[in-house]
């Protein structure tokens, strides 16, 4: 489980961007942290969340995506492995 930090959250949305996609925070009247808008390959997180529904919402989102991507590090691959194999207790 990753801890609710601020550093956590910078990694998820490091992660998010190198594998393609936009990360944006704005306000919204969905009840989850976050949504994925596919198409566009965005990810749109409620800036009114508090930091640990923001990162539960992006660690679930990718949890849900298929990733196969080259150009992620050895490092960002094995970290997406761990997200991966987590659970989320909320």
């Amino acid at each position: 489980m990753l801890p609710n930090t601020q550093h956590s959250l910078d990694k998820l949305e490091s992660l998010l961007r190198d594998l393609g996609y936009r990360v944006r925070y704005e306000k919204g009247n969905f009840r989850t942290g976050a949504c994925m808008l596919q198409a566009n390959k965005m990810v749109v997180v409620n800036r009114f969340s508090n930091l640990e529904m923001k990162i539960n919402a992006l660690t679930g989102l990718l949890q849900g995506i298929n990733t196969e991507s080259e150009a992620l590090s050895d490092k960002q691959k094995q970290f997406l492995r761990s997200i991966k194999q987590t659970k989320l207790t909320i």
